[in-house]
């Protein structure tokens, strides 16, 4: 019986085993077939021309940035500069003048002496030859007086200026040496986004001291010159006060920029710095020891680049853009009459290439145009009507020709100046003005200037001490015109204007 019962169910197990396997064979067969899944990189397609770095520990070397660091150091100086506590005459509200008028004859104003406090600055430069060229920032040196150069080695310089641009934020200072240890200089525009870079300066005084960090992003433009040229070298490297005019090098030791702006909202290191690339400096440096003053070219046009959202916002041009079908590049808005661009460029043209370059937005516009000269040939590549134009033109200066544009300085005036004496202000009743204490030949002489002349206004703007009116005697030699127009009163009362012609024909 037993025997008998195990058959059976034996027997039924058997069955219901096959029966189950049949059913999922028979659902199996019976199922629709499925698609076969896709993979990852079948899903997202990507770049097939990218390559991914090696993950071979065996390939992967560490930068060793201290041969960098131990060459670079030697060449980057700490200054010191000073300007002088200065005597100045200043005019003070008379405060009775509301309640009793003029009684006194001072037009509601006294005249008081002050004494400017010395001040002191701090920064860093970088010797770019073995006699002592040193290049730093103008903002590190305008002003001084006194100009200290501090080696790494311990040894002290006075220092002189040979020329300085404001718009570049680049000066030249020359210090009386030999043998002197330099730094070589590199082309910025090799630098890659993520290229180890360091910092090399005298931050918060301190002496000799080198970051590190990468090249955040290249072009920058932040707006802090005031219509200057920019377009900085971005890095995360640390860059605090007094780092200013130091070297920005490359992991082979070659400088790539000038050390010159620190962002940030504590006014110490916040992540990042900003530094003028060589491919400016190197141009603007060797412009200040041959001319004075640099030899700075313009298109002439009015533009905006295609990718400034908020200018162009602003300007309510966000459908014109979309018209000229352009993600990048400069947009022309308008071309002035006899510049370097008149008859050649055109409105609404995107200009995207000079020489080979490509030009992205007006930050590289800017560096690339300060490399050249007025009289320099360049080929600009610009899309117009959608459809890309190679334009040759030849580069004006400032005033429309070609011609080397040499700053005025004082002694183009053949004059000698003093601020006027208290007494000359008291018979006068002025508040401003300086002698011409004697005449020699120069621009003065030409015009018709005497000696006692007593300037009081300089192209409009109202002159108290002679450090004004150089400050606009230079700035007027850069100018479109090139001239003073200078009023005053002489002595016996008599007033009188005079234009005083600064050009001296330049070379062609």
């Amino acid at each position: 019986m037993k025997s008998t019962t195990k058959f059976i169910l034996g027997a039924t197990a058997v069955v219901a085993m096959s029966a189950g396997v049949a059913g999922l064979t028979a659902s199996y067969m019976m199922k629709p077939q499925q698609e076969q899944q896709l993979t990852f990189d079948e899903m997202f397609v990507q770049d097939e021309n990218m390559h991914l770095a090696s993950f071979n520990a065996a390939d992967q070397q560490l930068v060793d940035l201290t041969g960098a660091a131990e060459r670079s150091v030697h060449a980057v100086v700490h200054i010191k500069s000073t300007q002088e506590g200065k005597t100045e005459t200043v005019t003070v509200r008379d405060p009775f003048y509301d309640f009793f008028g003029d009684m006194f004859g001072n037009r509601g104003g006294q005249q008081r002496q002050v004494q400017t406090p010395e001040r002191v600055g701090f920064g860093s430069g970088v010797i770019i030859s073995k006699d002592g060229y040193i290049v730093t920032n103008n903002h590190v040196i305008d002003k001084a007086d006194i100009i200290s150069v501090k080696l790494n080695d311990g040894r002290e310089f006075q220092g002189r200026i040979i020329g300085a641009d404001e718009s570049t934020d680049l000066a030249l200072v020359k210090i009386e040496g030999e043998d002197l240890p330099t730094i070589p200089v590199g082309n910025s525009d090799n630098l890659k986004i993520g290229e180890w870079v360091l910092a090399v300066g005298n931050p918060f005084n301190m002496t000799s001291t080198v970051t590190a960090g990468i090249v955040s992003a290249k072009a920058r433009s932040l707006g802090v010159y005031n219509n200057g040229v920019e377009s900085f070298i971005q890095t995360d490297a640390a860059i605090n006060q007094g780092n200013s005019g130091g070297a920005l090098v490359n992991a082979r030791g070659e400088l790539v920029g000038i050390n010159s702006v620190l962002y940030s909202p504590t006014g110490s290191y916040a992540g990042y710095g900003f530094a003028i690339p060589t491919s400016i400096m190197t141009k603007v440096v060797a412009d200040l020891k041959e001319y004075g003053t640099v030899q700075r070219a313009w298109l002439n046009v009015k533009c905006v680049s295609v990718d400034d959202d908020e200018r162009i916002a602003l300007n309510k041009l966000q459908e014109k853009v979309k018209e000229l079908g352009v993600t990048e590049g400069v947009w022309v808005l308008e071309v002035i009459e006899n510049g370097s661009a008149f008859g050649k460029l055109e409105v609404d043209d995107v200009i995207i290439g000079i020489n080979g370059k490509r030009v992205k937005n007006y930050a590289i516009m800017q560096e690339e145009l300060a490399k050249y000269r007025p009289g320099d040939k360049i080929t600009v590549k610009v899309l117009r009507d959608k459809k890309e134009k190679d334009i040759e033109l030849t580069l004006m200066n400032e005033q429309g020709n070609t011609k080397v544009v040499k700053e005025a300085d004082m002694d183009v005036l053949g004059a000698a100046f003093r601020p006027i004496s208290q007494e000359l202000r008291r018979q006068f009743r002025l508040n401003s003005g300086i002698e011409v204490t004697g005449v020699t030949n120069g621009k003065m002489k030409d015009a018709g200037i005497r000696k006692g002349f007593i300037i009081l206004k300089v192209n409009g703007q109202s002159v108290r001490t002679v450090e004004q009116m150089e400050e606009i005697v230079k700035s007027a030699s850069r100018s479109t015109e090139q001239v003073l127009f200078i009023s005053g009163i002489f002595p016996s009362g008599r007033r009188a204007n005079y234009a005083v012609d600064l050009s001296d024909g330049g070379e062609e």
